[in-house]
């Protein structure tokens, strides 16, 4: 197995503890941080069932999320992200964690400068384990499974009965075709996940296009509701060549809040303000589980391979995936 990072940890289970004296005023002061602990547990379970509620409410989660100054939102949050304040980050994650399930267990850093330092944050080494079977690619990323499956020439679904097209999402015909009857699937990455992505084999990072676009919000609800979704998003299309020679592409797309993609093989962080150039070619080596860059603040990715590609058991609409885990077979 190839992780993303790898590292040794001591084992708990066999460190030993000495007895030791409780007094009274310690006894008391332990019972009064429990009861204060599970004071927050309840507080948090409350507004969470409350956060439930209002999600589950289509017309009202469709409103606040779409019908709003999208693109302005975007650029305010990208700036308010980028505040150096610890306290203000400590602040702002804070509530983060009281609308979303963030968990911050696994991060390289647990206190930050920045909202944004949280978003693009790194994971402590061996959180993330790549499966090294050559007859699969991995996830690149940490994802909840949307649409996916077989491609019906070159059109997708991004929901029931809400189809897009290859040649419109990827903005060439050509490269498209490559795609025709292949295999799809669809990584939708929430604010609270980690946000960077990885090679899913090892290859080569041919080119890179940039496809300006709007800033919808891609959860479930909007993807019911606004047609074509993702080729009206902003969005950078990866080109792959990886081991074998099979040409598998990464659409990263952008959403409200979050509209810049940084990565590593291009000095360049696209984003709303962007203006070129939209054609990057490149010709970058990585090997599986290398990360690729990351997004500002969590969105979505859609794989496309060609045909005779298979996706892997439990690949399925609403699965939750981690980087590294197996996401299709190559053709046998």
């Amino acid at each position: 197995m190839k992780t993303a990072n790898s590292s040794s940890f001591p084992d708990a289970d066999t460190a030993t503890v000495a007895p030791a004296s409780v007094s009274p005023a310690e006894s008391s002061a332990a019972s009064a941080a429990s009861a204060a602990t599970h004071a927050r547990g309840g507080l948090s379970a409350t507004l969470a069932a409350w956060r439930d509620r209002l999600l589950l409410q289509e017309d009202l989660n469709f409103l606040l999320t779409n019908r709003v100054p999208r693109i302005a939102l975007t650029r305010l949050m990208g700036w308010f992200s980028k505040i150096r304040s610890p306290l203000l980050a400590r602040l702002s994650i804070g509530t983060w964690r009281l609308i979303t399930d963030l968990d911050l267990s696994d991060a390289r850093r647990q206190h930050f400068a920045s909202l944004h330092d949280c978003f693009t944050r790194e994971l402590v080494p061996g959180a993330r384990v790549f499966d090294a079977d050559p007859a699969v690619i991995a996830s690149p990323c940490d994802a909840i499974v949307g649409a996916c499956g077989s491609l019906e020439g070159l059109g997708a679904l991004q929901a029931k009965g809400s189809p897009y097209s290859m040649v419109e999402l990827l903005g060439s015909e050509a490269l498209a075709e490559r795609y025709r009857d292949g295999m799809y699937v669809t990584l939708r990455l929430t604010s609270a996940m980690y946000h960077r992505f990885h090679a899913p084999d090892r290859g080569r990072l041919r080119h890179v296009t940039y496809i300006s676009g709007d800033a919808w919000n891609v959860n479930p609800i909007a993807l019911k509701r606004v047609e074509r979704l993702f080729c009206r998003n902003e969005r950078a299309v990866l080109q792959t060549e990886l081991e074998g020679g099979h040409q598998v592409t990464l659409v990263a797309v952008a959403a409200i809040l979050v509209a810049s993609v940084r990565l590593h093989a291009l000095d360049v962080l696209m984003h709303l303000r962007y203006r070129g150039p939209n054609e990057m070619p490149c010709d970058a080596s990585f090997e599986r589980g290398d990360e690729l860059g990351w997004f500002e603040h969590g969105s979505t990715i859609i794989v496309l391979a060609p045909r005779g590609f298979e996706l892997c058991d439990g690949i399925v609409t609403g699965a939750r995936l981690r980087a590294g885990m197996r996401l299709m077979k190559r053709p046998a």
